[in-house]
Parts: structure tokens; sequence; C-alpha cells
């Protein structure tokens, strides 16, 4: 049988894990019979965690919540879990930072020798590259994800790819991740439609109102916002027909390639969306496959002078390696 101590660690991490706990299920997690486990329960109430107790059919035990935020007990996946999350989050969050090192701080010391080692693997091996995107303000993220859950209408300034500045007013469902980038997905009240936002060109902070009932969202909703993130927003954009149905392309394609859709039963077209023709270029170039151009043919020009550039600058004389 374990230890007093060592028991309530057990019965601490048990509660954390499941919302509700019934009591034999719990004693016998612990091994010891149902009076030794309420008195570890009431034990653990005096060291500060709201466990609850519920009496009858489907009682048991439930960790509540409380005034203060009781010591969490993490398992060893948890623990590694945790720490690598944190060092990815503050790369590609704005403004929690120093949070993210006091909180990194504090598992360093308390993790074992090997799990320290797990943990700091991936960050003592990748490389910070420049990316110049910029982070998203993690209480910005807060404030949108608590309009998402709780449905209240948001009212924000933005900014459009263009550089075009407006009022806007949502009925806000979803945060999407894309990289580095966050999105708001929500209903437009002002344009009766679906609409995606760059988070990070939001100005101010937005104002929370009214709640509002959510509307169901239609199926073709998804894919409409997929081509808003992917390529309707870029300036440059072509259309390809490839070899392959959607589904087995999305399995061999980089999703930022751009937007796939059904065309046949044995292809499939891909929109390609991107700053400049170049970028368009580079984009079709890592597709690494034949594809048929089929719509915007009018980029056609412009992306032959970037490969007659292109053609130039390999077709000289092989250079002379550089020493070393």
């Amino acid at each position: 049988m374990l230890s007093t101590s060592a028991r309530l660690l057990r019965l601490a991490s048990l509660l954390q894990s499941r919302r509700h706990w019934p009591g034999a299920a719990l004693a016998e997690e612990l091994g010891v019979d149902a009076r030794t486990m309420r008195r570890d329960v009431d034990r653990l109430r005096e060291l500060g965690y709201p466990v609850e107790a519920s009496s009858g059919v489907g009682g048991g035990y439930a960790l509540g919540r409380g005034a203060d935020l009781p010591p969490l007990v993490l398992d060893d996946d948890e623990a590694v879990a945790l720490a690598i999350a944190l060092r990815a989050a503050s790369a590609s969050v704005g403004g929690i930072e120093a949070t993210s090192l006091r909180l990194m701080g504090k598992l360093d010391q308390l993790m074992p020798t090997r799990l320290r080692r797990r943990a700091t693997a991936l960050h003592a091996v990748t490389l910070s590259l420049r990316s110049g995107l910029p982070l998203v303000d993690a209480g910005l993220l807060s404030s949108l994800a608590t309009a998402c859950r709780d449905c209240l209408a948001v009212k924000f300034g933005y900014r459009n790819h263009a550089g075009e500045a407006s009022q806007r007013h949502v009925q806000p469902l979803r945060l999407a991740n894309y990289g580095r980038r966050w999105y708001l997905i929500a209903w437009d009240t002002d344009r009766a439609d679906w609409r995606s936002f760059r988070v990070d060109r939001l100005h101010g902070a937005p104002t929370l109102g009214a709640p509002f009932t959510p509307r169901p969202v239609p199926d073709y909703v998804a894919a409409r916002l997929e081509s808003g993130i992917a390529y309707a927003p870029f300036a440059c954009r072509i259309t390809l027909r490839l070899e392959g149905t959607v589904e087995a392309l999305q399995a061999a394609l980089p999703t930022w390639c751009g937007v796939l859709e059904r065309d046949t039963d044995t292809h499939s077209l891909l929109r390609v969306g991107a700053d400049s023709p170049e970028g368009v270029l580079a984009q079709v170039l890592m597709i690494g496959r034949d594809a048929e151009l089929v719509e915007d043919a009018a980029m056609a020009p412009q992306l032959r002078a970037v490969l007659s550039r292109m053609t130039a600058l390999f077709s000289g004389p092989v250079p002379t390696p550089l020493p070393g």
C-alpha cells in the first residue's frame, strides 16, 4: 500500500484527470477501502482542494472550483507536454513570454533530470528563424475566445488585406490557427454573411456586446472560409487542374499550397494565391507534379517574365565553388 503522502498525491492526480469519480472506483484505484479513501478526501480538503461529494445513484467525488488554484499534480507525459507547449506558444502568441518563462522555470526546478532532458530536448535543438509575421496578443485572443464561448457580439476596428479600415460588428463562432496566424470566424451582421478576420489586423480593443443565439453553420462555410484565408485575399491568383481526387491530393500537398476543389472523378482544381508572381510560382513548384492552367490566364505573361529571369540566372557558366 502507498504511504499516506503518496496516496494523497495520487488522489489529487486522479481527481484532476476526470470530472467525476464513483467512490468505489476511486478507492479501487488507490488500493484502499472506502473509509480510508474518505479520510484521504478530507485531508485533501484541508490542503485547499475543493473536493465535492455527492450521494445516491451516480454519486461520487469531483474536484470543484475554489477561490484559489490548488497545486496541480502532473504525470510524466503531462509535464513534458506542458513544457513543450509553453515553449511553442511563446513563439506564436505575444504577451505571454514573461509568464511562460516563469512557469517553465518552475517546471524545470521541479522536474527530475530524466524528464527535464525530455522536455528541453526540442528547445535545445530548435533554430528560431526570422518569420516577420506579427505575434497575436494573448489578451486579445482570450477576449475573442470568451466572446465565442459565451455567444457575445463583438465590435472592432479592422484593416483588410489592402489596408482599408472599417468597423465590424460580428457574432463570433470560432478561432482558427493557421501556422503563426490566428483567424476569427464569425457572422458579419452588417454584411449578413460569414466572414474570417485575421486577428493581427484588428486594431484597438474589441468591445463585447449583447448575447446572441448562435445560428446553424451551412456546410459550404468551411470551404469558403478556407478560400478566404488561403486564396481570395491575394492579388495574384491562378487555378490549376491536377490529376487525383481531393482526398488523395490533400494527403500529398502542403496545406499552404492552395485550396483544393473537386473537378471530376479523377481530377481536382487547386486555387493558388500569393502576394506576387514569384510567390505563385514558388507554390506551383512546391506541388511537384504536372498541372494545367485553367483560370486566370492573364497572370501567364507575368509568370513567364519571372521564369525568364530564372532562366537567365542559371544559363551562364557554372561558377567556381567557394573555398571551404
